[in-house]
Formats: structure tokens, C-alpha cells, sequence
């Protein structure tokens, strides 16, 4: 029987318990997601904590704006030799196997360029404003199906901050929040209006940083009442009486470059705007 090194239980039971959990994912509100904690082996995730990069260094990205002030790292190069053995597992069949069951999406395919994913890092002051993910990838020209969150944080403290939000599609509310804790995951479908961040800026001490591992998941195709305009930008919105009200400005001047610009220019604009 199918065993990873970075899981306790046997691939066998892993699908028993997706199986289990798959009505309750589906119907979960805002919108179908699931959070797990100790997931994952914890001596192995350890390993990949401490590979985890120096965000100022090589060709990492920072993201400053009125939406977001992040780090993230570019493609699979900023990976330590543990890191890289667990995101191939994370991409593997197997693993696919069990996100299928656990969300009912068939066909589900990963995304050998990490565009987007990889390592994020948010530090003291930081923050990512409400948003729903861009839903095409610009290589592939797939659909964005799920997101996966491996959170990486030690002993953190909720007065920390950095919860991660889940909002109506309505935007009329925060309906769950969890704090970023060491080996809690997070999966949830991806889709026009499945809004989700950490809107707050980050009050940790200025030591500490908010740490996490993003994969996405993709389709040739999806459900025809998810289909929406093809949107290479992420969609952020504003949370009334709470963010600036340059966001709806500056984010209307985004998405109208993101419709105007064939894909191949606009992945060269975002890099211009994030270096």
C-alpha cells in the first residue's frame, strides 16, 4: 500500500477520510473548504521550515500596493531538497487522487510552474486585502480549480494576527477565520467569488513573519455555472468602511490592463509591477 514520508497515514485511509469529509467540504460556507490540522508529519515539515528563503535575497517577488504588501518566491529554484520532495508530492497522483475525493473535482492537474505559488512570507505590517484569485493560468490556458495552504508558523500567537479570512460573495462579512498555525492546512475551491486574505496588517514581533506554502490546482474546463470571463489578475475587493478607498481605483485600472493586454504581455507587466 501507497505511503509518503510526509504522512502518517496510509494512502488507503487517507481516501476513507476524504470520502467521509467530502459532504461537509462541498457545503461548508462561504464556500465548499476545509481546514486540517497535524496533517502532515511534523519532524518532515520542520525540515521544510528551515529551508525556508531569506525573502529579501535572489529573485523573489515583492508585492507592495494598496492590496497586498508580501513576499513570494519565483518557480520551484528557491526550494531546499526537502521542499522539493514534498511539493512533487503534493503534486503527484496520489495526492491528486485524494483531493478528488475529497471535492469531487475530476481531472485535476498541477502546476509545474508554481506561477503564483510556492513560498509566501508576510512580515510585521504587512497584509493581503480580500480577494478572488486570478482563474486562468497564463501558460497553460487551465482553469484555477482549488488552492492548498500549508501554514508554517511556530508557536504563534493570535495576538500575532494574520488569520486568514473567508468572505460571503456578497461581501458583507468575514464568515470564518483561522490563524496561520504550524501544520494546519487549508484547501478550498477557487471561483469568482470565493474571497478570502489577511486584510489586517500583521502585528507580530518584528523577529517573526507570517509563513505559508500555496499550491493551485487546475482543470481543462470547468462546470458551466462557475464559467466567468477569463481573468489573468487577481480580483480584489474593498471592505466597506475598513480599506482605503483608492483600492476600487486602483483595482478598476488593473483589471482594465488585464483585459486589454494579450496574456503573454501582461505576465511581463506583473512582473514589472512586482520585483
Amino acid at each position: 500500500m501507497f505511503q509518503s514520508e510526509f504522512l502518517e497515514t496510509p494512502f488507503h485511509e487517507l481516501y476513507e477520510s476524504a470520502k467521509s469529509a467530502h459532504a461537509l467540504y462541498t457545503k461548508a460556507e462561504p464556500f465548499p473548504y476545509i481546514c486540517v490540522d497535524n496533517f502532515f508529519k511534523p519532524k518532515l515539515l520542520k525540515q521544510v521550515l528551515q529551508e525556508f528563503p531569506d525573502m529579501n535575497k535572489d529573485n523573489d517577488i515583492r508585492y507592495k500596493n494598496v492590496n497586498e504588501d508580501k513576499f513570494a518566491s519565483r518557480s520551484e529554484s528557491r526550494f531546499g531538497e526537502v521542499t522539493r520532495r514534498y511539493v512533487h508530492f503534493l503534486n503527484s497522483q496520489p495526492f491528486l487522487a485524494y483531493l478528488t475525493c475529497l471535492t469531487g473535482i475530476e481531472g485535476l492537474l498541477p502546476d509545474p510552474y508554481f506561477w503564483g505559488g510556492g513560498f509566501h512570507q508576510i512580515k510585521r505590517g504587512g497584509f493581503l486585502k480580500i480577494h478572488a484569485d486570478f482563474n486562468r493560468h497564463p501558460y497553460l490556458n487551465l482553469d484555477r480549480r482549488l488552492n492548498l495552504l500549508v501554514y508554517l508558523n511556530e508557536d504563534w500567537d493570535e495576538s500575532y494576527g494574520g488569520h486568514f479570512e473567508l468572505w460571503d460573495n456578497k461581501m458583507t462579512g468575514c464568515r470564518v477565520k483561522l490563524l496561520p498555525l504550524f501544520n494546519r492546512l487549508v484547501i478550498f475551491n477557487t471561483t469568482d467569488d470565493s474571497y478570502h486574505g489577511h486584510p489586517d496588517p500583521l502585528t507580530c514581533p518584528e523577529d517573526r513573519s507570517r509563513k505559508s506554502l500555496a499550491l493551485y490546482y487546475y482543470t481543462n474546463g470547468r462546470p458551466a455555472n462557475e464559467v466567468g470571463i477569463p481573468r489573468l489578475a487577481t480580483d480584489f475587493r474593498g471592505r466597506e468602511g475598513m480599506d482605503s478607498r483608492h483600492m476600487k481605483q486602483y483595482n478598476k485600472m488593473i483589471q482594465l490592463v488585464s483585459a486589454l493586454t494579450p496574456p503573454i504581455l501582461f505576465k511581463y507587466y506583473k512582473k514589472y509591477m512586482n520585483k
